[in-house]
């Protein structure tokens, strides 16, 4: 029985690393698939990992259907056993309607691979429906960690290596930028409360205001 898998977690946490090893396995077992990903941090059609893997992709734009690519592709002869979509997050609802109807009009599965939440600890719309809609949902086991040490639940922005709380849903930035570009952190829920990045952590433990107290 096919079924529609969303696999989430915060960025850094090995879901595109994940996604890759499934086409890796499979394909050595002589399967094919459809990979769709979007705004990959590669570029336009690729999905990649931080370990420096890379392979080609379908770029999901939104005015693409990717039920009726699949279909085509299909009865153009092509050969599908399975689809991967990575950067699940950024499909639009109606994308993850049509993943549904792939499992359930084609009998394929789809490993759908995305973080839930942005920076502002919203849904993403994309996420959102994944979590309506699919057959199951599984939290990766890889623990991404804040830079206290505790586990990393929330995705922050930073900009200059501080953290902002305001501005579009997606603008496309990493966890290795630097700290003059739009980049992102990975925080416990406590930080992300705090606003408090590992730039900042380290500005305040070097700060004058900050005096150590010793005993008299």
């Amino acid at each position: 029985m096919s079924d529609l898998a969303f696999f989430s977690g915060t960025m850094d946490s090995g879901k595109s690393t994940l996604a890759l090893q499934i086409v890796h396995n499979r394909s050595a077992r002589g399967l094919q698939s459809v990979i769709f990903t979007r705004d990959d941090r590669a570029g336009e059609g690729k999905l990649s990992s931080r370990l420096g893997l890379v392979t080609e992709a379908v770029e999901a734009t939104p005015t693409l259907d990717l039920y009726a690519f699949v279909v085509n592709r299909i009865s153009r002869g092509g050969r599908v056993d399975y689809v991967i979509v990575d950067e699940a997050q950024f499909l639009l609802p109606e994308q993850i309607d049509q993943l549904a109807r792939i499992v359930d009009d084609l009998d394929l599965d789809v490993f759908a691979f995305g973080i839930t939440t942005d920076f502002r600890t919203k849904l993403f719309p994309g996420s959102q429906r994944l979590i309506e809609l699919a057959d199951r949902v599984e939290t990766l086991q890889v623990e991404a960690l804040c830079w206290c040490g505790a586990r990393a639940t929330h995705n922050a922005r930073t900009v200059g290596g501080e953290m902002v709380v305001e501005g579009e849903q997606v603008v496309v930035g990493d966890v290795d930028r630097s700290a003059a570009e739009v980049g992102y952190e990975v925080l416990c829920r406590r930080h992300h409360c705090k606003r408090m990045t590992s730039a900042s952590a380290r500005a305040a433990a070097l700060s004058p205001d900050v005096l150590p107290v010793t005993a008299t």
